[in-house]
């Protein structure tokens, strides 16, 4: 549904109410474009040495300069900005070596002067070592700072500008390990499509990226991929996504929703299958239809769900049943099937859906948190046991998403949902296909085990 408030503040009226009482000044998200550039020119890129000083190469700021060149983005060094220097698209900050906290000032030195210089949706992307790979404590509390860092400027920065962080293997070795995957990360993290992603830790493993297919609009073509709960809303976001990227979709649903599935997959060249998700032959059926029509099956996306809110002192076991079975119970049976030696194979992909209120919990959705805040749990385990077969499991947390079911929340919880953003606004539901998209991608092949939300930074579960 259209947004009335961030409409009026556009408005010339709007506009300047806006600034003369500091109110909430949503502004239109940077969403991918066909033909339109990965972000605008220049980023500032640059590195902190283990001595504590700004470099403009080496380590993971070289392989960000080089993807940057490689997209014919321009490139702006430390010290090179002055008083008049264009507006920044983006800055990247390579701290992975620091291990002692008296050198993050070398960042702020760098990065205050060039934060006040970004043009509207700009990126900033923090790229660290992973704290779980180190431990002195020292060195723990020091690249731990980089998420309070992260999610602090994120809070700050307006206009649509976000800001994340990449922690990455450990830089210590001759090598950084891992460059192509950090660099991917980043690249994604530019980019119009994590418009809605903000204030996140991207976790990357040692595991080599696969590579993606040559064309690079099309990173998931020769895939074949399942949505769950396709025939509306976030579901069918996610079909029309991967069906962009190159991906044959096949589109299932409950049978009363068989007309609105069709149009959706028929729009995309895919196929439709009524199903029950809760049966439990729906896994098997599944895996028999993809592997009948495409003979294959490489990307499961778990989406569909339902809730039955109640406050848990009066909900009965229908309700909570009902949950259960739809979005947890479901997932966990068709697994088996999916995991089975006919079905992912060698780079398969699952992506669960989980839910800000699987972090924070909600009102009147004991039943509904549940089922999302276990999902957490069960990526985190699946993910290590299917790691040897080349099979990552992730999850995506939306927050507030302009959706059929927003549009009926009471006015002033919807108002106040979306100010509470870093962005001040929902997002949509393309935001989370587009998440979704990019973790189902070959190269994407680092990224696993991990609950990545999608929500501007709400305030609600951070």
């Amino acid at each position: 549904m259209s947004d009335g408030y961030a409409q009026f503040a556009r408005s010339p009226l709007g506009s300047q109410l806006v600034k003369q009482f500091g109110l909430p000044n949503p502004v239109p998200l940077r969403r991918w474009k066909s033909g339109a550039p990965l972000c605008d020119s220049p980023v500032l890129v640059f590195g902190v040495t283990s001595t504590g000083m700004a470099t403009a190469d080496g380590g993971y700021a070289g392989a960000v300069r080089a993807m940057l060149e490689g997209q014919e983005i321009g490139i702006e060094a430390p010290g090179e900005g002055g008083e008049d220097a264009p507006r920044l698209g983006a800055v990247v900050a390579d701290l992975a070596a620091l291990r002692d906290p008296g050198q993050l000032e070398a960042f702020r030195a760098v990065a205050a002067p060039a934060i006040k210089r970004l043009a509207r949706n700009a990126r900033v992307v923090l790229i660290g070592t992973d704290p779980d790979l180190l431990t002195a404590p020292v060195e723990v509390a020091t690249q731990r700072a980089l998420d309070g860092i992260t999610r602090s400027i994120g809070k700050e920065l307006r206009a649509g500008a976000t800001a994340n962080l990449v922690y990455a293997p450990s830089p210590l070795a001759a090598d950084e390990p891992n460059l192509p995957s950090v660099a991917h990360t980043v690249q994604f993290l530019l980019s119009g499509h994590s418009a809605f992603v903000d204030g996140q830790p991207f976790r990357i493993d040692e595991n080599a990226p696969l590579p993606n297919p040559a064309d690079p609009q099309k990173p998931l073509q020769g895939k074949v991929a399942v949505v769950t709960g396709a025939a509306r809303g976030i579901g069918a976001a996610i079909v029309e996504v991967l069906a962009r990227d190159g991906a044959t979709v096949v589109g299932v649903d409950v049978p009363a929703a068989g007309d609105a599935l069709a149009k959706v997959v028929n729009r995309v060249h895919g196929s439709a299958l009524s199903v029950d998700v809760t049966a439990a032959d729906a896994g098997q059926r599944i895996l028999d239809h993809c592997r009948e029509r495409y003979g294959r099956l490489d990307i499961v996306v778990h989406n569909a769900g339902i809730t039955r809110d109640k406050l848990f002192v009066n909900t009965d076991a229908d309700r909570w049943g009902s949950v259960i079975a739809v979005n947890l119970q479901s997932i966990l049976t068709m697994n088996e099937t999916f995991l089975s030696a006919d079905g992912l194979g060698e780079g398969g992909r699952i992506v669960c859906l989980s839910s800000q209120s699987g972090l924070a919990g909600n009102r009147g959705q004991a039943n509904y948190s549940a089922t999302k805040a276990a999902i957490i749990g069960l990526v985190d385990a699946l993910a290590d046991q299917v790691a040897d077969r080349g099979i990552t499991v992730n999850a995506v947390a939306p927050g507030l998403i302009e959706t059929e079911m927003t549009a009926k929340m009471p006015f002033a919880t919807r108002e106040v949902a979306r100010r509470i953003s870093s962005l001040q606004q929902g997002g949509l539901p393309v935001d989370v296909a587009e998440l979704i998209a990019f973790l189902a991608q070959p190269a994407s092949q680092a990224i696993t085990g991990q609950t990545i939300r999608v929500c501007g930074q709400n305030m609600v579960g951070a």
